[in-house]
């Protein structure tokens, strides 16, 4: 399995990405996210162990406390893997967006026969 692969498992389980989108606005204790999610606190420990073993999140302890924040890196390996197809997809709308323009332009042409309904 390929980092990419275990990033889109890992991000695929809705709790999960719903601490991953808490985590985006800063650092959270445990039960902060538990309040949050309404999962349980064993079950928000198991899904922030998921995210620290694949490098999604790392944590901070403060005496009794653990923070948990996001790490960039697996977030930027996604994106790198992202911009491919964003490239992909902007060339095939600049097609589209040329054949629409040559449409409208041919559709003014005195020479083009109107469409009989």
């Amino acid at each position: 399995m390929t980092a990419l692969d275990l990033a889109f498992e890992v991000l695929s389980d809705p709790t999960r990405l719903r601490i991953v989108e808490e985590l985006r606005r800063g650092e959270r204790r445990v039960g902060e996210l538990v309040s949050i999610t309404g999962v349980c606190q064993p079950g928000v420990s198991r899904h922030l162990r998921i995210l620290n073993d694949s490098g999604f999140v790392k944590v901070r302890p403060a005496g009794q406390r653990r923070f948990y924040s996001l790490r960039p890196q697996p977030f930027r390996d996604i994106d790198r893997w992202i911009h491919d197809y964003r490239d992909l997809v902007e060339d095939r709308l600049d097609r589209l967006e040329q054949l629409v323009e040559a449409d409208r332009l041919g559709s003014r042409s005195p020479m083009r026969e109107p469409r009989r309904g």
